[in-house]
């Protein structure tokens, strides 16, 4: 499985069905709740798959529903980043940030529209009717069923000419009109109101159904210079084919399932919502007026794959792996271009509030205040800074993806009348539930906890237990023969006192 044969969600699909984790429900199921449902509740199970519902009721075309095409799978994760199998999380991080690092950009390029499956099927005029795609209503007090979630939003700043990809939840509103709701600071509503600012609608491009890499691109976003277009060539390593909308001109994915392309008026908007959202509640009750996006073509290919992606708790809530991996690696990559050395891995846990809310920093310490320096960039860097409330620093024996581990070291090594910090009137969003009432949002706050051994006294700090190197290889020499169970747990730290290491 070469990183570059996969071009598109079908081939994709193809490489995941080989590892056996598509599920295909030929059965009839309702895109209204019953999809949602079964997709939450396979979620929760350890051996989850990637649900394809073949059969939407009600759905009189060939039209199919891919939910939450990630999840918690480290596998399907690493195809959609063009690598193998096989990599523990901070393994993947690290891969994606050593990308990040190379800052191998690879801008797309356009192709032949005849060449392109997304023209397979053209609507305009009267033939748009966005009630004809099997869209699900995930929750019971959703305001609708959303075409949006699993998607990419595409736009352009109209002074730079920057091509923008993010992700944004899309109601259906009508036969040609759908919702386009963005939190305060998000691209798409910069160029948006830049658009507006010039007299002008602002031109927009949503795709419904799209390689996951391209999505988690979008989801993750980029410093607001760059295109997530440039990432995710450099990620697969090969440029992203592209062809002009019919309407816009703006980059269509040529590959993409099913597009919609328009425009977004300040005519006001219309009410939108409620949504279950990442954080496992329903965003902005009481929502008011949200712009819209007025249809004015639909594209799709043969058989189209809708991607949807369920938005709950975790670990239900698609988002989740796959922001830890790309937040963690942004991160990460934050911290050394801001100078700071040290630093071993970098993990925003999924559990966490879809991945936004918590990240783990693991630090070698060398100076005085080299903690609370990462701790406080990590907190506000463009990778970090939105929605994130707790920023944790622990020492380089720690891995941070491993909680257990996070948990047990800010216990013994985080004094809390002195190790913690708070940062007030951050970057935050209207969707945290915890603000209230409404009007205190989106500023949020974020603690910096340093659940690291105190510098100053670092090399005096009580010595951890640990197994020495021999007394390990011993055990994993013998493991078998004693009938132990399962497999020898990997371990990183030792104590082997003839090297005499601070550990």
């Amino acid at each position: 499985m070469s990183k570059v044969d996969i071009r598109d969600l079908r081939d994709w699909l193809d490489d995941v069905e080989k590892l056996g984790e598509v599920t295909h429900i030929t059965q009839e199921v309702d895109p209204h709740l019953e999809m949602g449902a079964l997709t939450y509740l396979n979620g929760k199970n350890a051996e989850q798959t990637t649900l394809l519902f073949e059969n939407p009721k009600g759905h009189q075309g060939d039209v199919r529903v891919l939910f939450n095409p990630i999840g918690n799978s480290m596998n399907r994760l690493s195809l959609a980043m063009r690598t193998q199998p096989g990599k523990t999380p901070i393994e993947l991080v690290q891969y994606i940030k050593e990308k990040f690092d190379q800052q191998e950009k690879i801008k797309p390029i356009s192709i032949d529209p005849k060449d392109a499956p997304i023209f397979d099927n053209v609507w305009m005029g009267d033939d748009i009717d966005m009630h004809y795609f099997p869209t699900p209503t995930h929750w019971v007090r959703d305001g609708g069923p959303y075409i949006g979630t699993a998607d990419v939003i595409i736009t352009q700043d109209p002074e730079t000419g920057r091509i923008n990809l993010g992700t944004y939840r899309q109601m259906i509103e009508g036969k040609n009109r759908v919702g386009y709701y963005s939190s305060p600071g998000k691209d798409t509503l910069l160029d948006r109101e830049k658009w507006w600012a010039m007299g002008k609608p602002c031109p927009v491009v949503s795709v419904y159904g799209v390689d996951p890499l391209l999505f988690i691109c979008a989801a993750t976003g980029f410093p607001k210079q760059e295109s997530e277009y440039d990432a995710a060539g450099g990620l697969q390593g090969s440029p992203i084919e592209t062809v002009p909308g019919k309407i816009t001109g703006l980059p269509i994915p040529a590959r993409a399932e099913l597009v919609i392309e328009g425009y977004s008026y300040p005519d006001g908007g219309q009410e939108e919502g409620p949504f279950g959202e990442f954080t496992g509640y329903y965003g902005r009750p009481g929502l008011e007026q949200t712009p819209s996006i007025e249809v004015k073509a639909i594209y799709f290919r043969n058989q189209p794959i809708m991607t949807a992606a369920l938005m709950a708790d975790h670990p239900s809530c698609e988002q989740n792996l796959f922001l830890s991996v790309m937040r963690g690696a942004r991160v990460w990559r934050d911290l050394e271009a801001c100078g700071i050395p040290g630093v071993q891995g970098v993990w925003s846990v999924p559990s966490a509030a879809g991945g936004f809310g918590m990240t783990v920093v693991s630090l070698k310490q060398m100076y005085a205040g080299h903690a609370q320096q990462a701790a406080a960039i990590a907190a506000q860097c463009a990778g970090g800074a939105y929605y994130s409330k707790f920023i944790y620093v622990v020492d380089e024996d720690i891995d941070p993806s491993d909680l257990e581990q996070v948990i047990w070291a800010a216990s013994t090594r985080c004094r809390v009348s002195e190790d913690i910090d708070i940062l007030r009137n951050t970057w935050s969003t209207y969707l945290d539930p915890s603000k209230n009432p409404n009007e205190e949002r989106p500023f949020g706050s974020k603690a910096l906890i340093y659940a690291c051994k105190e510098f100053k006294n670092i090399k005096k700090f009580s010595r951890r237990t640990a197994l020495t190197t021999n007394q390990y290889e011993k055990a994993l020499n013998r493991w078998e023969e004693l009938g132990m169970p399962g497999k020898v747990p990997t371990l990183k730290v030792f104590d082997n006192p003839e090297e005499e290491l601070d550990i």
